[in-house]
């Protein structure tokens, strides 16, 4: 029997008695017949060379006889798709230039490989004769209403121009036909709102479209918040960056002040980093900084006239060491742990001791002396913590901790604590 496609399916055997039609039949169970033909006489859809203009959608689709036939896709030899028997390649760029074919192949029995290749079809992308960009700009006026100025440039293509713009499919405002080759439109924002705005430009009978461009206007809100790390840079160069970021708005624009004093993108010991989208970022040597006061502010670029703070950071004077205050703290800190920990050690001996010699009366005297020498060694502890050079950063409230003063340092206190009161500091010391 010749096996062809038509024999694929569910085959039954069923069993009846020979002349005898009282007998119930009986039906084996279904069993699925696969039926493989090997792939052959593959084809894509376009045999000659195929042109499209750059910006425009590549569609290729490849068609071949065979059962359960799986494609490939390659370009210029290389594979750039393995799924279906269509391609697809949305706004081609000159890249995409190239030979394409289709590779069919389907299996039997899981041992037994069928392929069938088409020919190859030679695709080329033409740069488009009128090519055209789009940028803008928001503004607000003294009405307090929001708009973008929406440029429209011709990069490629003769004048005279007509420009066209459009947001989505809707056309927002058309140009005259000009000599030049930029034409700028006034488009009304209302805040929250996304446009979706292209740019047209028709040169004679030819037309180029720009990409599209997402514009969208939401004012700064707070808070500010300045965050900082220390790092390694350069040549093993200790750095510290502080970092600001403003919990929303669409055209931030960060400006950096050292005492009150704005910083410009870059100066002889920082420099300033913006990505308006996520945050900016002013980093220093630690051989280079200069001590004082640094916080950030953010205002709207199209809109100075309010400003956000952060919260102000003092960097004082660097320690004589190098070491990280951290790091001295925790050196300070356990060498005092294991002081302690030998003295209690030389302790206990000498307590074992006296028991032997002098007994009981003599361990009483011994236990009122160690505690007056415990006594006195928190007194040293409590002194040497109070050192500011193993302190890494304060908050505001320790600022308004104070401490007994004779009559003549009073007013020097009073000015300083108003002072800090006036404009809340965290302070750092540098590494």
């Amino acid at each position: 029997m010749l096996i062809t496609r038509s024999h694929g399916g569910f085959l039954e055997c069923e069993a009846r008695a020979q002349n005898n039609s009282e007998i119930t039949p009986s039906v084996s169970s279904p069993h699925y017949l696969k039926v493989v033909e090997p792939v052959k006489n593959t084809q894509i859809n376009n045999s000659g060379p195929v042109e499209v203009q750059e910006g425009k959608n590549l569609h290729l689709h490849c068609h071949s006889t065979g059962t359960d036939v799986s494609y490939k896709w390659l370009r210029n030899g290389l594979l750039i798709s393995q799924s279906d028997n269509e391609l697809n390649i949305y706004r081609v760029t000159p890249e995409d230039s190239g030979s394409y074919m289709c590779m069919a192949t389907n299996v039997f029995n899981n041992t037994q490989v069928f392929t069938s290749n088409s020919s190859e079809v030679v695709v080329t992308i033409k740069e488009p004769v009128v090519r055209t960009d789009i940028t803008y700009t928001v503004l607000k006026d003294d009405f307090q209403a929001y708009y973008a100025m929406v440029t429209c440039n011709l990069i490629k293509g003769p004048v005279p121009v007509i420009f066209t713009l459009y947001n989505g499919t809707q056309r927002v405002d058309v140009s005259r036909r000009i000599h030049e080759r930029h034409h700028t439109f006034k488009v009304h924002l209302i805040p929250g709102n996304t446009l979706m705005l292209m740019c047209s430009a028709t040169s004679g009978d030819q037309r180029g479209t720009s990409q599209w461009l997402p514009v969208k206007v939401v004012p700064v809100h707070g808070p500010v918040t300045v965050s900082y790390k220390y790092s390694v840079g350069e040549n093993k160069a200790l750095v510290l960056r502080f970092y600001c970021k403003v919990a929303s708005g669409s055209h931030p624009r960060y400006q950096w002040f050292l005492n009150k004093t704005l910083l410009q993108n870059e100066g002889s010991f920082y420099r300033i980093t913006d990505d308006p989208s996520e945050q900016s970022v002013l980093e220093m040597e630690k051989k280079k900084r200069k001590r004082g006061r640094y916080h950030c502010e953010v205002s709207d670029s199209f809109d100075n006239t309010t400003a956000i703070s952060s919260t102000g950071y003092l960097v004082n004077e660097e320690v004589p060491n190098q070491l990280s205050a951290v790091f001295v703290a925790a050196i300070v800190f356990g060498s005092f742990a294991l002081a302690i920990l030998l003295v209690s050690a030389c302790c206990w001996t000498g307590v074992l001791q006296r028991w032997r010699l002098y007994g009981k009366t003599s361990l009483r005297l011994f236990e009122m002396e160690r505690t007056v020498a415990a006594y006195e060694d928190e007194l040293e502890l409590a002194a040497l913590t109070e050192d500011p050079d193993i302190v890494l950063s304060a908050d505001e409230d320790a600022f308004d901790q104070t401490s007994e003063a004779s009559e003549d340092e009073w007013p020097q206190i009073e000015k300083e604590k108003k002072t800090i009161e006036d404009e809340p500091v965290q302070t750092m010391f540098a590494l």
